[in-house]
């Protein structure tokens, strides 16, 4: 297949997202049961990373965020050794009880579900937090001892959806190409879904697909545009890049090699 980028290609087929919502579905009924008493299979949950900005092409790492009572927080933020380490023992051992024969454990500010077909769940618990009018949810960071980090999915998959629709979705189909691209030919290089999905975001500019087949469109140029964007920022600078809508940081230095080599690889077809 061509490395340059094309059309509605590379998305994940219907079947596979009938599994994926079912668990989902599994996932956060266990998870309402234990912390609401309620058997909802549909609230208090959200896709989020990859699969939530609508730019995931495999399922190797799907991310939901579950949001639990304010009482909860005050609970395990009271503990005096390490309360995220428990809340993420808490989670998991609600999830293990419809997965008992699955691999399930807390792995830093996740809950991690390895199931047998190869597909992976990331269950990250979250409180929500409303100030000066902005919400954003706090989440369980158990590294160091444990502390309390901050993430506004939410915002970020609205101005991902906002753009992808102004580029008449230009923006999704570049980000699961170059997934394509660095799961195809550099997948030993470490490359993040939000520093591909950020980048895009930024380098895109007005770049759109027309609105009828009919009309042509020199994606050549658009390739090699994106690799000069990254030249002229990243490559040489380390410009940092912040997420859309919610303008948190992302750290791109230990992804910035590959993504100009993806970036190459895409401009020099």
């Amino acid at each position: 297949m061509s490395s340059t980028v094309t059309k509605s290609n590379h998305s994940i087929d219907k079947n596979t997202r009938k599994v994926i919502s079912d668990r989902y579905k599994v996932v956060t009924k266990a998870v309402n049961t234990e912390f609401y008493d309620s058997s909802s299979d549909t609230m208090h949950s959200l896709y989020v990373g990859s699969y939530g900005r609508g730019t995931a092409i495999d399922t190797s790492d799907l991310d939901i965020m579950v949001i639990l009572p304010e009482n909860k927080y005050e609970r395990y933020d009271k503990y005096g050794n390490n309360g995220q380490s428990r809340l993420l023992q808490s989670v998991k051992d609600a999830v293990k009880s419809p997965y008992p024969r699955s691999d399930i454990r807390a792995d830093g500010q996740v809950v991690k579900i390895n199931f047998s077909d190869g597909m992976r769940f990331e269950i990250l618990p979250a409180f929500e937090q409303a100030a000066l009018g902005r919400t954003t949810y706090i989440y369980p960071d158990s590294n160091m001892g444990g502390n309390w980090l901050s993430t506004n999915p939410k915002v970020e998959q609205d101005a991902m959806r906002k753009k992808d629709a102004d580029s008449n979705h230009l923006l999704v189909d570049t980000c699961r190409h170059m997934r394509y691209v660095h799961n195809t030919y550099f997948s030993s290089y470490p490359l993040h879904g939000i520093v591909i999905d950020t980048f895009i975001y930024d380098a895109i500019g007005s770049w759109h697909w027309p609105e009828s087949d009919n009309h042509g469109k020199p994606m050549g140029s658009y390739e090699k545009a994106l690799l000069d964007y990254w030249e002229n920022t990243s490559a040489v600078f380390l410009t940092p890049l912040h997420a859309p809508g919610s303008n948190d940081l992302v750290e791109i230095k230990s992804s910035n090699g590959c993504l100009g080599k993806v970036l190459h690889k895409m401009a020099d077809e």
